[in-house]
């Protein structure tokens, strides 16, 4: 009686186990593969320092630059995203956001150059610095230059 319980109970550890090394499997596979699709944020000053991989899509947030917004042609712009101590170029092609102006909180996707020129392709302007990421947000308060509350 005693030998037949045992083998269930093999049998029942051998099918978690086996259950266990498939599902750990499979998280491991989602992790890796989910790894080249996370987008990272950076404030202007946090992009000066870091040296990333050519190619890398990241976010930069920060204010649009006074007087910084120059249309190239109709769908290219060219301005600058400041966080009051650092300021980067940007180039972007495209139909820019209604709440797009000078002085007001943006967040654009893109690509950093590491001669210092950022290609975006996409561009998230907000209507005021309350939606800005807390990072920009505390870099903008030690700058001196947040409007915010």
């Amino acid at each position: 009686m005693t030998a037949g319980v045992t083998e269930k109970v093999k049998k029942r550890l051998t099918k978690f186990l086996l259950s266990l090394i498939i599902v750990s499997i499979a998280v491991l596979l989602i992790v890796y593969n989910l790894k080249d699709n996370i987008v990272y944020f950076y404030s202007p000053s946090d992009l000066i320092e870091e040296n990333l991989n050519r190619g890398q899509i990241i976010r930069l947030g920060g204010l649009v630059k006074t007087d910084s917004v120059f249309n190239e042609s109709e769908s290219i712009f060219h301005f600058k995203v400041s966080d009051g101590n650092v300021h980067i170029n940007v180039k972007y092609e495209g139909i820019l956001p209604n709440l797009f102006a000078e002085d007001k909180g943006v967040v654009v996707e893109g690509i950093y150059m590491n001669d210092g020129r950022f290609i975006a392709n996409k561009v998230l302007a907000k209507h005021d610095e309350n939606y800005m990421p807390p990072e920009v947000i505390q870099t903008l308060k030690d700058s001196g230059n947040w409007q915010g509350q």
